[in-house]
């Protein structure tokens, strides 16, 4: 099993949730893989020279050093990093497209600039040039147009949310949304939950 992270700050909220399932995994025979891609954790690329396309590259590199067959588990944002990834199934936690993501971000800048006394116009963000700052981040015009667009896989796919989200899924499990913390937090009873499903679901795709 190999893990995507979310994007950007959520990246950060959710490791040591993602830690977690990996290390229940760990205790199910799962093995696991949690890579820092372009731009995260401890790559020495900043995120301002990041994008897309160079994410999903590295993460189907990974996944291809790897010893198939192999399962991604993908939190949020992370599921728009493993499209090009040669895998037997795709784990999604609460997916969402990029389109979705980049209205957050958006949202967020305007809620700093509002504080901040500063004009901010969201259109701007089609004709910049330079890095835009959203959300504490550095981004770069063209991972913000390759957002716009951008899905998850919808190949192989098992999609699971939490039982307080409307859209629909193969599977809801009661846990917290670590993503909308202010700061890093953990559930270990969630990770557990969700490592059980993981670990069932995988079962059933070698049957």
């Amino acid at each position: 099993m190999i893990a995507a992270l979310p994007l950007f700050e959520e990246a950060n909220r959710t490791r040591a949730f993602t830690v977690t399932i990996l290390r229940a995994l760990a205790e199910r025979g799962i093995a696991g893989a949690l890579p820092d891609l372009p731009g995260q954790g401890e790559s020495l690329v900043p995120t301002r020279s990041t994008d897309l396309t160079k994410l999903r590259a590295a993460f189907a590199a990974a996944v291809a050093s790897l010893i198939p067959p192999v399962f991604t588990l993908a939190i949020r944002s992370g599921a728009l990093l493993d499209a090009q990834a040669a895998v037997a199934g795709r784990y999604q936690l609460s997916p969402m497209a990029g389109a979705d993501l980049r209205r957050e971000l958006v949202r967020a800048r305007q809620a700093s600039s509002r504080e901040a006394g500063d004009a901010f116009d969201p259109a701007s963000l089609d004709t910049a040039t330079e890095p835009v700052e959203l959300a504490g981040n550095l981004i770069a015009p063209a991972f913000l147009a390759e957002l716009a667009i951008a899905t998850p896989s919808t190949e192989a796919v098992r999609t699971v949310r939490l039982e307080t989200e409307a859209r629909p899924a193969d599977a809801k499990l009661a846990g917290s949304p670590l993503w909308r913390r202010a700061e890093p937090d953990n559930d270990i009873a969630f990770a557990e939950c969700v490592a059980d499903d993981i670990a069932a679901w995988i079962a059933t795709c070698a049957a």
